[in-house]
């Protein structure tokens, strides 16, 4: 009979079945329980951890989110590997999927903001390596998508990949939270963050609009082919990827 999933990282005691006979975890960081959970996933057995992590602690913006969890896994004496993604492709989906699907609009307060997204198949690829390859432990490797790209510039990836026309509609930050607000889900939950409102510990910060980065000037950032010796996705064939879920339902 299979085990059951989709156990309660907030409730330790709830893993006891599920890590029966588990010798390698991929483990999504709850910062509250990170020590708890680990020392379940030790006593029944686990040998490897690989954490998914944030590209936010290599940078230092993030010391008790998911820097928890990787000093927990650390410290437990058992095999480690952190996958640090930066920016999710993934969350321009959950952020202007409903009104590119509804309208065809994105409203955005950032034009020009740049940055590089991750696919999330990258993560994967590697989350996958280290764990079932040796030659991974005691490493924490950061993953960005290859290209820099300004938030317009993936609105028109975007609509390439449809095949439809998608407006960029510049908003203030205030109008783009009660927007996200009212969408619900991932968008509202993550709002304040995600526009500079808040910052990852929850602390109110002073919102500033993000800095407009060169990307010759930011150099190249390390992605998924360092480790996996095969080129990163860009953001287009991601685009591509999910093409069908930004057409109207």
């Amino acid at each position: 009979m299979p085990r059951p999933y989709g156990r309660d990282l907030t409730q330790p005691e709830s893993l006891t079945d599920a890590l029966k006979g588990v010798d390698r975890m991929y483990l999504f960081p709850v910062a509250e329980t990170a020590r708890d959970v680990v020392a379940s996933a030790r006593q029944a057995g686990v040998r490897r951890i690989v954490v998914l992590s944030s590209g936010a602690v290599t940078a230092g913006f993030d010391s008790d989110f998911h820097l928890p969890a990787e000093r927990a896994v650390e410290e437990s004496g058992l095999e480690w590997t952190h996958v640090r993604p930066g920016e999710f492709a993934m969350n321009k989906l959950a952020l202007w999927g409903p009104s590119i699907r509804a309208e065809g609009v994105v409203r955005d307060p950032y034009p020009d903001a740049a940055w590089c997204p991750v696919h999330e198949r990258d993560i994967a690829d590697v989350a996958a390596l280290a764990l079932l390859e040796d030659g991974h432990c005691g490493r924490a490797y950061t993953l960005n998508g290859p290209e820099m790209l300004s938030h317009r510039r993936q609105v028109e990836l975007i609509a390439e990949a449809t095949g439809r026309p998608i407006r960029f509609e510049v908003v203030s930050r205030e109008e783009a939270r009660e927007n996200y607000r009212r969408q619900g889900g991932f968008a509202a939950e993550n709002a304040d963050f995600l526009l500079g409102f808040e910052d990852y510990s929850g602390g109110e910060t002073d919102p500033q609009a993000p800095e407009e980065l060169d990307p010759a000037a930011a150099g190249p950032l390390p992605t998924a082919e360092e480790v996996t010796g095969v080129p990163a996705r860009t953001f287009a064939q991601w685009a591509h990827d999910h093409a069908r879920e930004f057409l109207p339902d």
